[in-house]
């Protein structure tokens, strides 16, 4: 796989950051697309450095911010032509029940990780109409299934599989490769952001059988998008459970998730 242009959001930190180090080789320029842009321009640097005939170029954007979306794809849009890959890893969570959430938060939520997915995908569209490319999709495990006191982040990342078995299909014709990635947990900086203050994810069991490395997540993702998967469930572990929970009855999900192990802050007007 070799691109004219390669963008990845989210790229400061986590599996952002492994998708840009994995690809670094494999474009002539690369976006980095983050809110952090001192994280940006180190990470931009370091990739230059190992591969000088690459250029990165640091778009620090809030795909929060709609106004930041709109700049953000006018910029792309100045870049040369050519095959170009986008990768949409930017994501939010938010841990803990709906009821408590702040308003603010749900919308900062959906912004991120349903309307900037959309946007970023329409805008860089018509030059991968023209000249080719691929669209890679960072969903999750618990696109699968509903999570209670993670309901917001689940729904958004089913509204991300659904797209992109869609477009799948809408794109096919064009040769443009649409991949969904949907990874249990990984060890980064998205599990401490997303939980509030008061809230804990629970000793649910075997837990930490479920954690998956980043650099596997990039590399299975990677694959699955040259051999033309659909969806990409990193690692052997995360497949079967991919498989289990699409095979399981809805009645046997929902019983399964009641029994889950829960830590969450007092509902306001509740005794502390």
């Amino acid at each position: 796989m070799e691109y004219e242009l390669a963008i990845v959001t989210g790229a400061s930190s986590g599996l952002g950051e492994g998708f840009a180090e994995a690809l670094a080789g494999r474009t002539r320029r690369m976006v980095l697309v983050a809110r952090r842009a001192e994280r940006l321009e180190a990470l931009a640097r370091r990739l230059e450095k190992i591969h000088p005939q690459m250029k990165c170029l640091c778009m620090p954007c809030d795909l929060a911010q709609p106004t930041q979306r709109e700049s953000l794809l006018e910029e792309i849009k100045t870049l040369p032509t050519g095959r170009t890959l986008l990768v949409n890893d930017a994501g939010m969570g938010d841990y803990g029940e709906l009821a408590t959430a702040q308003l603010a938060r749900i919308r900062q939520l959906m912004e991120v990780n349903m309307l900037a997915v959309a946007e970023l995908i329409h805008g860089v569209l018509p030059r991968m109409l023209r000249n080719g490319g691929d669209i890679v999709n960072i969903a999750s495990l618990a696109a699968d299934v509903f999570l209670p006191d993670f309901a917001l982040y689940a729904a958004s990342k089913s509204f991300v599989v659904s797209l992109s078995e869609a477009l799948r299909l809408e794109l096919k014709s064009s040769g443009i490769r649409v991949v969904a990635v949907c990874p249990g947990p990984v060890h980064t900086e998205f599990g401490s952001v997303a939980r509030r203050d008061g809230y804990d994810t629970g000793d649910m069991p075997l837990k930490s059988w479920f954690y998956t490395p980043a650099n596997t997540v990039v590399r299975d993702a990677l694959r699955a998008l040259e051999w033309g998967g659909a969806r990409c469930y990193p690692s052997c572990k995360i497949w079967l459970s991919g498989c289990v929970l699409r095979l399981l009855p809805l009645g046997v999900i929902r019983w399964i998730l009641s029994t889950r192990p829960r830590r969450v802050a007092p509902r306001p007007g509740d005794e502390i």
